[in-house]
């Protein structure tokens, strides 16, 4: 076990205020691999000023300038490929290929992407007898989930220093030690001291402290919605800016035009990725009712290829594990039939869950209401198309869903009347420099690409 002493504060490592730790724990086999500082409102305090004095300079640095220590990010992020995949799989429990493939993979594409943007991004129109500047918000105050660790940091990070704004991350407790990786990247990338800094600790304390401090100009968040809707509430009574990426129960809706197959075998593997523990999973697949009882068979055939310890791996923490089987149980109660897995722990050690299926699922149950955030998949017949616009369009989230038929633009056509603010066509492929972002309670704003660089940028007009 390796105990880390420090917070990455204007530059440096510097020991934290107070005496506490915090735990990290390898879900796999449930045993403590490190031990991270827990942050405190002195930790916060201390970083954010260091990036408040950072910021005038950094706002100052020519967008070339910014764009070429974005690359030596990249490029240091890229040198630490295994590292981080490993850690990740450490810290997370992703099985290692899928750590590489993903976790360590993923955020390359959207560091390069902004290195990118940043040399390139209009930061300066004229319109009409107007000049009209793009000016970096200040200081921004990040914290990251645990479920994408290095992808969510790169995705508020870069984009942030791309606007020329100055950054304090605060990443999930359960995975501190990718962000300590992304944080030497950062030394060894040149980036001048204060204009990215680290605090380890707990969301009640450090994330509060951070939220709520009067020197951040901007909140950006991604978690659960009863924690983004507080965030909300303390950036709101501050008149700060927040960008809030929160949850997601959405649809993948099969019609019945489409390739069954290679819809539900996608459809299983999209909800096992990451166990499961993905904000955007199509939790809940909509078939036809002519082609249900096929595509229930489908499913479950495809659904058993996901041995855990295997091909999925665990849920990050025992806390995670009891709330999805505590979900598994509930299905059940509520009349839905049970196909696959179930409520029982698969492993005697490691918090894994059984990948679960459920047939027979009527919309207003409660797995087909709540974010699971496990290995868990609802099934529900519709009869019509209008039936199943209501049903994908019947929960209080908009973030992801997906639409299959036998024409890309039968698709298309359903999408367009879909509550929600990604979906894919057919399976289609990731593209980093589309906005991601939900509609409803799925939150405010847009990560990657240029939306996402315009979340940290605030306008200036002038008048000739």
């Amino acid at each position: 076990m390796k105990v880390h002493d420090g917070m990455y504060i204007d530059g440096r490592w510097t020991p934290a205020a107070g005496p506490e730790s915090i735990a990290v724990v390898n879900p796999a086999d449930e045993q403590v691999i490190a031990r991270v500082p827990a942050g405190d409102a002195g930790d916060v305090d201390a970083a954010v000023r260091a990036a408040r004095a950072a910021f005038p300079a950094w706002a100052a640095t020519p967008p070339a300038e910014r764009a070429a220590k974005l690359t030596a990010l990249r490029d240091a992020l890229a040198a630490r490929k295994d590292e981080i995949a490993e850690t990740v799989t450490a810290e997370l429990g992703s099985p290692l290929a899928f750590s590489q493939r993903v976790h360590a993979g993923l955020p390359l594409l959207v560091a390069g992407s902004y290195a990118e943007l940043a040399a390139s991004y209009r930061f300066e129109e004229t319109i009409g007898n107007s000049t009209v500047l793009m000016e970096p918000v200040g200081v921004v105050a990040a914290i990251t989930p645990w479920n994408f660790p290095l992808h969510q940091i790169v995705a508020k990070v870069a984009p942030a220093l791309a606007a020329g704004c100055t950054v304090v991350l605060k990443p999930a407790e359960d995975t501190p030690l990718t962000a300590r990786l992304f944080a030497e990247a950062v030394h060894e990338a040149g980036l001048p001291a204060g204009v990215f800094n680290l605090v380890t600790g707990l969301g009640p304390v450090a994330g509060q402290a951070l939220a709520a401090h009067d020197d951040v100009d901007l909140v950006s968040f991604t978690g659960s919605t009863a924690v983004g809707r507080q965030i909300g509430a303390t950036a709101g009574g501050a008149v700060k800016r927040v960008a809030l990426e929160l949850g997601g129960k959405s649809a993948n809706v099969i019609l019945p035009s489409a390739d069954l197959e290679k819809a539900v075998k996608a459809g299983v593997a999209d909800v096992m990725a990451n166990s499961g523990q993905k904000c955007s999973a199509w939790t809940r697949m909509l078939v036809h009712k002519d082609r249900y009882e096929e595509a229930v068979a489908l499913a479950a055939a495809a659904i058993a290829a996901y041995v855990p310890g295997e091909r999925i791996g665990p849920l990050v923490n025992a806390e995670q594990q009891q709330r999805v089987l505590a979900y598994i149980r509930k299905g059940i109660a509520e009349g839905a039939r049970l196909v696959a897995g179930g409520p029982e722990a698969p492993l005697e050690t490691g918090y894994y869950v059984s990948p679960t299926l459920f047939a027979d699922v009527t919309p207003e149950m409660t797995i087909a209401q709540e974010e699971i955030f496990g290995p868990v998949l609802a099934m529900i017949e519709y009869a019509d198309e209008d039936e199943a616009v209501r049903i994908a369009n019947g929960t209080v989230y908009g973030l992801g869903g997906g639409v299959w038929a036998g024409e890309e633009a039968e698709a298309v056509a359903f999408a367009r009347r879909m509550d929600a603010g990604q979906i894919d066509i057919n399976g289609g492929r990731f593209n980093p420099l589309a906005p991601f972002g939900g509609y409803k309670q799925s939150g405010v704003g847009r990560e990657l690409g240029p939306h996402g660089l315009a979340e940290y940028l605030q306008t200036k007009s002038l008048q000739h």
